[in-house]
This record gives structure tokens, sequence and C-alpha cells, in this order.
């Protein structure tokens, strides 16, 4: 049976790169979730009034990638310790958020905060755990970005570095 889990950890587009690269992961779509807009857009997020964060659904096996270790990835590959701020890009649509879709999802994401994510950094966690509300898809051209966009100036300096960490630190979880 096919689970969704729904996870904002900076740009959409970087989150996305890792999970279509692991084992398990059926489908990643980059989106918004979170505010008081309906029907968002790129730009309009981007006007910082929405409330929405960008945050990637994924689709998954839970028999191949537990949403244990789809915490451990998301905990790992972005800094869960800075407000509204991931690297350069900065505003509450960059925040680091779980929205949970179960009363086990919210358990896992309290237990993986408190006893996986916390010892990791010296600042405390800031991620915010929230029941998810409505996904609302990005347009076309904010999907598979990095893989449609290899040589863009942000995929090489930004998405490409954390690439490199992924395959190093999850390389048994792989595709």
């Amino acid at each position: 049976m096919i689970e969704l889990a729904t996870l904002g950890g900076g740009c959409y587009w970087c989150l996305e790169a890792f999970y279509q690269r692991l084992k398990g992961i059926e489908k990643v779509i980059s989106g918004y979730a979170g505010g008081h807009v309906d029907h968002p857009t790129v730009n309009r997020v981007y006007e910082g009034d929405t409330g929405h964060a960008e945050v990637v659904q994924l689709s998954f096996d839970p028999s191949v990638i537990t949403y244990r270790e789809i915490l451990e990835v998301f905990f790992v590959m972005h800094d869960p310790t800075t407000l509204n701020r991931q690297g350069n890009d900065i505003g509450d649509e960059y925040r680091s958020v779980i929205f949970y879709h179960s009363d086990e999802q919210k358990a896992i994401a309290e237990d993986m905060m408190a006893n996986f994510a916390a010892p990791l950094y010296p600042d405390p966690v800031v991620t915010q755990l929230e029941p998810v509300p409505t996904f609302w898809e990005a347009d076309e051209t904010m999907q598979d970005y990095y893989n449609r966009n290899p040589y863009a100036g942000y995929c090489q300096v930004v998405i490409d570095p954390k690439i490199q960490k992924l395959r190093k630190q999850f390389a048994d979880k792989l595709v």
C-alpha cells in the first residue's frame, strides 16, 4: 500500500532531487502547503504573504522505505535549526516543516525530532509539526527541476553538493 509524506525543508527543488533518488519513493511532487491562499502560484508564494511553505509530497512504499527513513534523510539533508531559512533562501516559504498524514506519522516525527535530529545539531531544532493541510501542486515548470536543468547555476552550486552528500551518507538507499 502506498503512503504519503509531505515535507518542507527549504527549496522544494532540493528535496525533490533527493527523494527522486531513493528506493521506494514512487512519486515526488513539488508544491505548497500550510498557507491561507487557495491555488497559490510560485510568484504569489515568493511575495511572502501566502503563509505557504515550499514542500514536496512523496508517494512511497513503506515496505521498501519507512517513514522513519524518509525523515532521516530529511533531517540530514537540510538544516532544521534555521527558522524560515535554508542557506541563502530566506522567508517563511523556506521553513522546515513536517505535515503529518496520520497519528503514527506524528508520533514518528516527534520521536525523530527529539532523538535523531536534536543530537545532530548544536542549535535547537525549529521544524514545525502540523497536520497535513491542502496540498497545492506547483506548476509544471517547477516539477522535476534538477533533472531537467542540471547545468543551471542553482542546481550546480546548491543542489549538486547536496546530492554528493546524499550519495555518501545514504548510498544503501539509492536507486
